[in-house]
Formats: C-alpha cells, sequence, structure tokens
C-alpha cells in the first residue's frame, strides 16, 4: 500500500517537500489557497522533472482545499509561518477534515509540540520537524530531528522515519521535556 502525502503549502519548502516526495515514490497532494503559489510550484515540478514532469506530474496532484488535500494522506505536513497563531489554526483544520490515521508533522523551531499536539484530538499522532526550510532543501543525507512527546504512538514514529529515510535523511527523534508548573 502506497503511502499518500499531503502538503500544505505551496511555498519554496512545500514546493521541495512535494518533489522529493514524489522522487522517493510517495502519492503526493500539494495544496495552496493562493494561485499564484500552485502554479510556481506547477512550474518547478515541470521544470525538475523534465519530460516527465509535462502535464500532470507523476505523483505529485495541486489541489486548492485543505479537505482535498487530506481526505486520504496517511501523512500532512503544514509549511505555514512557525507562528503560534498559524500552526495552531492549521493543526485545527487538519484535525477536523482529515482521517483518524492521519500523521502531522508540523516544521518549527520554537514551538512546543507538546503544547501543539495538545490541542488536536490526536496528540499521539503530532511531530515537530525541528529544522527550517532552509536546512531542508538540498540536503540529503543529512540528520534530520523530530521532537516527539509522551504521547506519540510508535506506529507515528514508524511512518515518519521510514518517510525521512526515503527522502535521504537521517531522522533523529527527540522526546520533548515536559516543563514542570511547580
Amino acid at each position: 500500500m502506497s503511502t499518500t502525502v499531503a502538503i500544505i503549502g505551496a511555498g519554496p519548502l512545500g514546493r521541495w517537500l512535494a518533489l522529493s516526495a514524489a522522487r522517493a515514490g510517495f502519492s503526493v497532494l500539494l495544496e495552496d489557497v493562493m494561485p499564484a503559489n500552485l502554479h510556481h510550484a506547477q512550474e518547478f515540478l515541470r521544470q525538475e522533472l523534465g519530460p516527465a514532469g509535462q502535464g500532470v506530474n507523476p505523483g505529485v496532484a495541486l489541489v486548492t482545499t485543505i479537505e482535498d488535500a487530506v481526505r486520504d494522506a496517511d501523512l500532512a505536513i503544514d509549511c505555514v509561518p512557525d507562528e503560534l497563531e498559524s500552526k495552531l489554526e492549521i493543526l485545527w483544520l487538519l484535525d477536523r477534515m482529515a482521517p483518524p490515521r492521519t500523521v502531522f508533522a508540523t516544521p518549527t523551531t520554537r514551538l512546543s509540540i507538546a503544547d501543539l499536539a495538545g490541542c488536536t484530538y490526536r496528540p499521539g499522532k503530532c511531530v515537530a520537524v525541528a529544522a527550517e526550510a532552509k536546512d531542508l532543501a538540498g540536503n540529503s543525507g543529512a540528520q534530520i530531528l523530530l521532537r516527539t512527546t509522551t504521547r506519540t504512538a510508535p506506529e507515528t514514529v514508524a511512518l515518519l522515519d521510514n518517510f525521512w529515510r526515503r527522502l535521504g535523511f537521517t531522522p533523529t527523534f527527540q522526546q520533548e521535556a515536559v516543563v514542570s508548573d511547580q
């Protein structure tokens, strides 16, 4: 069974992830509400995939709604700004639209994944990708840090480990420290 990856946001990071995931054999749905971003993504994919990318891009479908992107997704990766409001909004939308099996990966270097995951109905399926866009694109073979929580499910870790390895990275999982209020 093929893994379906929804990438929310067709900016530079989203385009690179879509290309890399398609090349690694994943079925990819790339979403953006801005038609210009999808147009740039389509041109980027066509250019990078060469003749195989003419017409429909192999392994990448462009969609204009989050609902269409996550309907059949096993993994959803958001590429929204690393700001609390943006992350909460996108996770709220994903949580309501994606099937219960869908794992969420959110690139963030500043926010607590425990706090973000705690705002969803699936805290065991949320992981932070502790990297910035500039650290990902073109750095396959590098190590990538994925932050988990005490509630992260083993199948979530397995899915993300497989995803990043197929993209050429060496994933390292680190459980986020719990900060006590005492």
